[in-house]
């Protein structure tokens, strides 16, 4: 026995086994294949909350997002590796555009909506994007924002794009007249208009084939910057390939395809897809598996899934915690509603075995959980299931765990020096598989810290129990996860630290019983300060989700020998909250 054949001996047979190979080169062929092979079927339709809704089918969303390379490659000359920022909800818009720049050979920056306009400069610096895509609402957001930044398009997306003209013109009206939808104030680019511009160019290439320039796209081609934070507060961009990407693909096909039937199920997409998560599993795994996908633009109020779960018969999900609890609590929600759905597939933080047992007992539906990270594109481990009838059940007795390794990965948990631990022993969990990122985006330090010896070193903590599956038990890093969204303790704490009034700061996360995880902060002032007044500077400066939840006063924050703050104290201490 080898020393891989060693290492997979832990495990149940057929774990180790890599994927079978997509015969993809990228992406984009992908979406092409998928499009050839369920033509005029809905691929994506938006739901709106009062019940509006549209759709665009495989076909439909393969030509779109060919129009809008178009526009990219030749319309704006764009060269390969170019970055291309995608400021959108889930919206129709995301799949043309998405798919669009990744045709292009262009790197598909994924932005969360709710940033605030520190937060997205910062992403729009780094990130070097010369494209942004974003949605209308925003305009007031980006328009202080895009002069400090290398961005030299504006292509501006609406909700209601893509909806039948009167449908159209009535939402467009109704917004204008609520007042969401600010103005702009820079030069833009409304997205029909690119997408017309596009098709121009791909008629040009229809009647002049020998004058096409394509762009040379590989696996090895940067397909995806994935923002994630760290250990130094400072958010980091992932850089996944296409082969990174496919590689999950194929892993993901691999365990699915004892249950999933390709063409036939019905994939709720409430989770953002600028989200690693849905970005992978709904948006390009739902594509390819033929998936009719039903997009919710907002999911707050959860009222606002009502239309969704009503007009659609959903035979699978991604969740986080927070939306498995809340749900079942909703009045409008009955179990009734997931009577064709096969399970939900669970990630992004950690699911409590309690709220795991009350949906389950609440809608029949099974949750399969997993570990992944946005390093890994992003998913490492799945818990194992097979198809019962109409539903899935479990092959393992446990709850709470997260799994057996994908197809072709492999997991250790190691000590301080590197050193394999047995199982029961508790360490850092570090992988190794194709889904791997690259490194991260101008960050050499910081690739170095996490990709050593050919291992990507989480900063979770976790352990291997007798059969091998794993268990995710604390992380390694500061991190605090906030239904399934990261918060880097030190960018909270740089903010809090801008106001004057404030002489020293440490941020924890505690355990919270819906978000899985809250944001604390620790605060020394220097004069009395409230707590709305300080919450106020925070909103100002952070997204929602950032913001602490409660504040604690002390006289002085806990530090080592080197002055760092120690956290760990912090979270264990019962120092009184306001």
């Amino acid at each position: 026995m080898n020393a891989e054949q060693a290492w997979w001996s832990r495990y149940p047979a057929g774990v180790g086994r890599a994927a079978e190979p997509m015969p993809f080169r990228n992406l984009g062929e992908l979406v092409r294949h998928a499009a050839e092979r369920y033509g005029d079927h809905p691929a994506e339709t938006l739901v709106l909350p009062n019940g509006m809704e549209a759709s665009l089918s495989f076909k439909q969303v393969d030509h779109l997002s060919d129009a809008f390379a178009a526009y990219l490659h030749h319309g704006l000359k764009l060269a390969v590796g170019t970055r291309v920022a995608i400021l959108l909800p889930n919206a129709l818009a995301y799949p043309v555009c998405a798919f669009g720049a990744l045709k292009a050979g262009c790197v598909v920056v994924n932005t969360n909506p709710l940033y605030t306009p520190r937060e997205l400069e910062l992403q729009l610096q780094d990130s070097g994007a010369e494209v942004l895509v974003v949605l209308d609402h925003f305009g007031d957001k980006v328009a202080s924002v895009v002069p400090n930044t290398r961005v030299k398009t504006i292509v501006v997306a609406g909700i209601a794009d893509f909806f039948p003209l009167v449908a159209r013109s009535l939402i467009w009206a109704k917004l204008k007249l609520s007042g969401m939808l600010p103005a702009l104030g820079l030069p833009t680019v409304r997205l029909p208009r690119a997408l017309h511009q596009g098709s121009l160019h791909l008629a040009k290439e229809h009647l002049l084939p020998e004058a096409v320039t394509a762009a040379a796209i590989t696996r090895d081609s940067l397909a995806l910057l994935q923002y994630t934070g760290g250990t130094t507060g400072t958010s980091k961009g992932a850089m996944l390939t296409h082969g990174n990407l496919l590689a999950n693909l194929e892993q993901i096909a691999e365990i699915t395809r004892i249950y999933l039937t390709h063409g036939e199920e019905t994939v709720l997409t409430v989770l953002p897809m600028y989200h690693v998560i849905a970005f992978t599993i709904n948006l390009l795994f739902g594509f390819h598996s033929g998936s009719h996908s039903i997009l919710v633009p907002n999911p707050r109020p959860l009222k606002n899934l009502e239309p969704a779960f009503r007009k659609h018969e959903i035979t699978w999900m991604t969740a986080v915690n927070t939306l498995l609890k809340a749900l079942p609590a909703e009045p409008w929600f009955r179990p009734e509603m997931t009577r064709k759905m096969l399970g939900a597939f669970a990630g992004g933080m950690q699911t409590h075995p309690s709220v795991l047992q009350a949906w389950e007992a609440f809608t029949g539906c099974l949750v399969i959980e997993g570990f992944g990270l946005s390093e890994a594109s992003p998913l490492v481990t799945y818990n194992a299931a097979v198809k019962d009838g109409t539903r899935l059940r479990r092959t393992m007795a446990q709850v709470g765990g997260v799994g057996l390794p994908l197809p072709g990965t492999q997991v250790r948990i190691v000590d301080d020096e590197g050193r394999d631990l047995a199982p029961g022993e508790h360490g850092e969990i570090v992988v190794q598989g194709p889904q791997v990122m690259r490194g991260y985006w101008n960050q050499p330090e910081e690739t170095a810290r996490t990709l050593r010896g050919g291992w990507l070193h989480t900063g979770d903590i976790g352990c291997f129990d007798a059969e091998g599956y794993l268990q995710v038990t604390d992380r390694k890093k500061d991190m605090i996860i906030v239904s399934g969204f990261n918060v880097f303790p030190n960018e909270v704490e740089a903010c809090i630290a801008l106001h004057p009034d404030v002489a020293d700061v440490a941020v924890v996360g505690v355990p919270h019983e819906d978000t899985g995880e809250a944001v604390r902060a620790y605060v020394v002032l220097r004069k009395e300060l409230s707590v709305e007044e300080i919450r106020a500077h925070c909103r100002r400066l952070l997204v929602n989700y950032k913001v602490p939840t409660s504040f604690s006063f002390l006289t002085e924050i806990p530090k080592n020998a080197v002055g760092k703050a120690l956290r760990r104290e912090l979270r264990t201490a019962a120092a009184p909250e306001s």
